[in-house]
């Protein structure tokens, strides 16, 4: 499909991020979600689109660090593969009040469709990031990636773990990721324990595994927010790989911590030191 030269800009890469993802088998069914924060330019892109007056919904945990802001989500129930046929059912626009701890719909979750149910996790995601001085990050995705919940099953569900192994089965994980990613034992999905656990993780990652659930990341742009998922799955399936070629056992010749912080010092990053021997 074509895409519609008169659709925001930001729909459009909604759009492709969905049907990208997708293709590469994240979004089994209904599975997995996605989020935008509206900036202004964004907001005047939309406004023939956005209808406010509609009804009030608490949210479970106030969000005052998002009063009066928009997110672009997709829809509870949506299969994402349809987005690009569909947008109106798959997603929709919602807005907070001045006090950050109701919203309403604005325009789309057509049929009295609602936003995901972790909308709570989402918004506490970018609450989170405006605490720790990231206000850029507009992007949170919540994938179902098969290799990184393959490895779940497999390592403890400890951010050291996770990140230790990535980062030495390939270079390039430590210059994506350089403060290491997140990780949590199952949790519910949509519970309010699993949007306090990430969001405390992802002061810290930009990124975080949910065990035998897949993985959620925060970042400034659809693309970046992408980018992290696809390198962190690479590296899961890579090592995965390595493992069964290995006869399950760790493979023989990983990534050194010398060779990770000589990686560091050629790109001029700063990794996460905890993560390092």
């Amino acid at each position: 499909m074509q895409p519609d030269v008169h659709e925001p800009d930001c729909l459009r890469r909604f759009t492709r991020l969905c049907v990208d993802a997708c293709a590469r088998g994240w979004h089994e069914a209904n599975g997995g979600n996605l989020s935008y924060r509206l900036d202004e330019d964004d907001l005047v892109a939309l406004a023939p689109l956005l209808e406010p007056e509609s009804q009030w919904h608490g949210l479970k945990r106030a969000v005052p660090e998002l009063a009066g802001a928009h997110v672009l989500m997709s829809a509870s129930g949506a299969y994402l593969s349809n987005v690009a046929y569909d947008p109106s059912h798959i997603c929709g626009i919602i807005q907070l009040d001045a006090c950050g701890e109701s919203w309403r719909a604005c325009w789309g979750f057509a049929d009295d469709a609602r936003p995901s149910s972790e909308l709570e996790t989402h918004l506490a995601a970018y609450a989170t990031a405006l605490r720790a001085g990231d206000g850029a990050d507009r992007v949170v995705y919540h994938a179902h990636a098969p290799h990184v919940i393959a490895l779940s099953t497999l390592i403890e569900p400890s951010p050291r773990a996770w990140t230790r192994t990535l980062w030495r089965t390939m270079t390039e994980g430590i210059v994506v990721f350089p403060q290491g990613i997140g990780a949590l034992p199952w949790m519910v999905p949509g519970s309010p324990e699993l949007a306090e656990a990430t969001c405390e993780l992802m002061a810290v990652h930009r990124a975080c595994v949910w065990t035998q659930h897949g993985i959620m990341a925060r970042a400034a742009g659809f693309d970046e927010a992408f980018g992290i998922i696809d390198t962190v799955e690479k590296s899961a399936g890579i090592h995965l790989g390595a493992r069964a070629a290995n006869g399950g056992a760790e493979p023989r010749h990983l990534v050194s911590d010398e060779q990770l912080r000589a990686i560091c010092e050629r790109y001029g990053l700063t990794p996460n030191e905890g993560f390092l021997d």
